[in-house]
């Protein structure tokens, strides 16, 4: 098996590597080419092909959640700007954040978001949305502004009890929540101030050099907007309600689409729109020709059918994730990597870097929680290390870097709701990446070791 996995493996980075880097090619073809090596060395294997059907349909499966999720959001997005709420979020946010403080104030705009609510997705897709606005408006370039949402909206996917990860990590551990959550708060607080740190200097920057030029650009998109739309501050609520009521444990689906709801009565109110404009831009998205080509390329988006390259590329990916787990080929490499795991800190980087590894290969975030928990459970408890140990290294890896794969299903929801591929925002995702740097060297210093005590062993 393990000869015949790796060989998978390889070919997936190889044919994603050649694809996108070298061709500059959208992902699904070469992830779908992966997806039909998986299947023949499968079948190798002595797979049946009915059964191999059955791996790729139990794969997508498990992201039917998401795939729902990213339908609804793209009549959401449409319907929102049509309705003028996404233009008045800008239109007053422009008002209050300059360029020395926005990127700043934009990871923690996202991080209380994200904290309240327990959902990087919903956070990306309110306040996130109109804060890519703001950041265009002020000529802060995407990428740097989308690295800001996805940390601040990631620092609360790990850190809120109300996250579905915060929940999954501790329970696949065997801890409890609030054991956990306050585990995580020593390295997430120093990957928070490097990330803090780091968008201080980038918005120094920008306060120096650009400050001129983005108030012209600020008041011509300000002008723009009044022009074409009703702005006004009743048209914030939807998105504040959405996020009141996810915060209050309504299931994400029929809280969008209550927003989705909200949006559609308020483009009749205050847009003067009818429900055929609603039904077209809720399938096509919305189409801004003002002339004014920074306003017209922000918001001619949204629509389901714009959302079909995300929902596309999740059923691929899933695809292949299914092959991949259900066959044991992943599990059979990681098995034969932990014969040479012989520290208790060993163990801790080799399952931040299986999460990492099943964030690419399985590319959905839950998935890369549940597998490593599964395979190292008891191998931290025969080390004497106490479960909250393993739930930290699982969200410390399996839930921040999802969306930096361009496949996974985050880093396709990000690309969609934001704009900005995976590859190009993850340089400034900096408490994404340097959350597992930070497990690591803390666990020599013993910080993210927890022993248990002696009684619990048994």
């Amino acid at each position: 098996y393990l000869y015949e996995a790796i060989i998978t493996f390889v070919f997936l980075i190889v044919i994603m590597g050649m694809g996108i880097a070298i061709f500059e090619a959208n992902p699904h073809i070469p992830m779908l080419i992966g997806v039909a090596f998986a299947s023949l060395m499968a079948l190798r294997l002595g797979h049946k092909w009915a059964d191999i059907e059955q791996y790729m349909y139990d794969g997508i499966r498990q992201a039917l959640q998401a795939i729902v999720i990213l339908t609804i959001i793209g009549v959401l997005i449409g319907i929102w700007i049509l309705a003028g709420v996404v233009p008045s979020m800008i239109y007053y946010g422009l008002d209050f954040l300059s360029p020395g403080i926005f990127l700043v104030a934009t990871v923690l705009i996202t991080s209380l978001t994200s904290l309240a609510t327990g959902t990087s997705w919903g956070t990306a897709g309110t306040i996130g949305i109109a804060l890519m606005g703001i950041a265009n408006g002020l000529g802060i370039p995407p990428p740097i502004a989308a690295g800001a949402v996805v940390c601040g909206a990631y620092f609360g996917d790990k850190m809120s009890p109300l996250s579905d990860t915060t929940n999954l990590a501790p329970a696949v551990a065997g801890t409890d929540v609030f054991t956990h959550v306050k585990f995580m708060v020593k390295p997430t607080a120093v990957s928070y101030a490097i990330t803090v740190a780091f968008f201080s200097y980038m918005g120094m920057r920008f306060n120096v050099s650009n400050v001129s030029a983005d108030l012209s650009a600020v008041i011509e998109m300000q002008i723009t907007l009044a022009s074409v739309f009703n702005i006004s501050p009743v048209l914030i609520f939807p998105p504040l309600f959405v996020i009141i009521l996810i915060s209050r444990k309504i299931p994400p689906i029929p809280g969008i689409v209550i927003g989705v709801i909200l949006g559609a009565i308020l483009a009749m109110v205050f847009q003067g729109s009818s429900f055929g404009d609603i039904l077209k831009v809720g399938y096509d998205g919305y189409a801004s020709k003002t002339g004014v080509e920074s306003v017209d390329k922000l918001f001619s988006a949204g629509g389901l059918i714009k959302m079909m390259y995300s929902i596309s590329l999740t059923i691929i990916s899933m695809m292949f994730g299914g092959i991949m787990e259900r066959t044991g080929q992943l599990e059979v490499i990681l098995q034969h990597i932990l014969k040479r795991v012989r520290s208790a800190q060993g163990l801790v980087a080799t399952t931040l870097g299986t999460c990492f590894i099943c964030n690419i290969t399985m590319p959905e975030q839950c998935i890369s929680i549940v597998v490593p928990a599964r395979m190292y459970a008891k191998t931290y408890k025969d080390m004497g290390l106490h479960p909250k140990t393993l739930s930290n290294a699982l969200e410390s890896s399996g839930t921040v870097l999802s969306p930096l794969v361009p496949w996974n299903t985050c880093g396709v929801f990000m690309l969609s709701v934001l704009g900005v591929p995976a590859l190009d925002y993850a340089p400034y995702g900096i408490f994404n990446y340097s959350m597992p740097l930070v497990v690591i060297v803390l666990s020599f210093a013993g910080v993210t070791i927890a022993r248990l005590e002696p009684e619990a062993k048994i």
